[in-house]
């Protein structure tokens, strides 16, 4: 039986993020250019590896940056935690991905990515991308969309509206 595409993709990210997060904890000199540079080396992997396609390699990447890039961003400015950011408990997450977000989530680290990140805002979430654990907000009727592990954004249950945000009031 043949895996299911979108399952394919949820699986190449979650490689990707731990890839680059694995990469930056274990990183001397810490950077949001180096965590961007390892995301593209991670994404150059998923593909040698035969596990997606360049092109959807590159949009896995571009979630990547956007979900991690935000979660610092929230944490940083908010001064509130990352189970703020994720809108639950860690504890329902997986050990592995909770651990990777947590050692990127240490305040020193947090406030290396500070000043390039206020400069840049959170790309928006649309129905059909890939996003990592965490909740969506229905830009149309504030649904909340829960995802646990990495998956693909589905139209709002509620209205079926297609754009989304994270909460990140401080």
């Amino acid at each position: 039986m043949k895996d299911d595409p979108f399952d394919v993709l949820a699986r190449a990210y979650e490689t990707m993020f731990e890839s680059a997060a694995k990469g930056l904890h274990n990183a001397e000199q810490k950077s949001a250019d180096l965590l961007h540079e390892l995301i593209d080396k991670a994404k150059e992997e998923v593909v040698e590896v035969g596990e997606v396609s360049r092109e959807d390699a590159e949009k896995l990447s571009t979630y990547v940056k956007r979900d991690l890039g935000g979660a610092a961003r929230h944490m940083s400015v908010s001064g509130k935690e990352l189970k703020d950011w994720l809108g639950f408990e860690t504890t329902l997450l997986e050990v592995e991905f909770v651990d990777q977000l947590l050692k990127l989530a240490d305040p020193t680290r947090v406030e290396l990515f500070k000043l390039k990140l206020d400069a840049q805002p959170t790309p928006p979430y649309h129905t059909g991308e890939i996003t990592g654990p965490g909740t969506l907000i229905c830009d149309k009727c504030g649904e909340n969309l829960h995802f646990y592990r990495a998956g693909k954004i589905p139209p709002c249950p509620k209205c079926h509206a297609t754009n989304f945000h994270r909460n990140f009031e401080a």
